[in-house]
């Protein structure tokens, strides 16, 4: 079953993927394997997030308020041209879907892609806004699909449609579904540690081999 970050991978091959290896300084082949290896992490960790009703409380009234109406490549042009604005602001994004796992989500992403740091931390930032527009985009489209006198979709609805997600990205593996459970759940602390990153170097990079 396709999820939700597999439909926005694929989304962002092609056109989109060759911009983002353009900003990175990387080739495009490079560049969709650190977009197919980062969008679980991110989504994964905002599933996290929306597991309390706070944390999906505030990320509903993100979307509705700074993310819905922004398609795609739209999003993606913004991000690229410096655009400023709440909708295009992957550092403030970052910190609150990571908060202070932010460091060791972009030393993961780094670890297992193969990416420099500042270009881990870069992608990100780029990814991120893209996540929220599709995430308010899918919502949007959920909401209007509503059948009258249904409940229209909300928090809850979030909150259970992400956590699906985090599901079935854990229970796909692979570099996406490592990445995720290294950085989040290791040790035990939610903490990622020297062992950890081996773990991401040698069980996921040398795993194709």
């Amino acid at each position: 079953m396709a999820t939700l970050t597999d439909d926005l991978a694929s989304q962002l091959q092609g056109a989109p993927a060759q911009q983002v290896a353009q900003q990175l300084g990387i080739d495009s082949s490079q560049a969709s394997s650190a977009i197919s290896a980062a969008l679980p992490l991110l989504m994964g960790a905002l599933g996290r997030n929306a597991s309390q009703p706070e944390g999906a409380q505030a990320l509903f009234g993100a979307l509705q308020n700074d993310h819905a109406g922004g398609d795609i490549g739209s999003v993606l042009g913004a991000v690229l041209g410096g655009a400023q604005g709440r909708q295009t602001d992957g550092a403030g994004i970052l910190g609150h879907i990571f908060g202070g796992q932010q460091e060791r989500a972009q030393a993961g992403v780094a670890q297992a892609t193969g990416l420099q740091g500042g270009q881990a931390n870069q992608l990100l930032k780029i990814l991120a806004p893209i996540v929220m527009a599709y995430l308010a985009k899918r919502m949007f489209q959920q909401r209007q699909g509503a059948q009258a006198g249904a409940a229209a979709a909300g928090p809850d609805a979030l909150s259970g449609l992400l956590g699906q997600e985090q599901q079935q990205i854990r229970q796909q593996g692979g570099l996406g579904g490592g990445l995720l459970g290294a950085v989040l759940d290791q040790d035990g602390d939610g903490e990622l540690g020297i062992g950890d990153l081996m773990k991401i170097g040698g069980g996921l990079l040398g795993g194709g081999r």
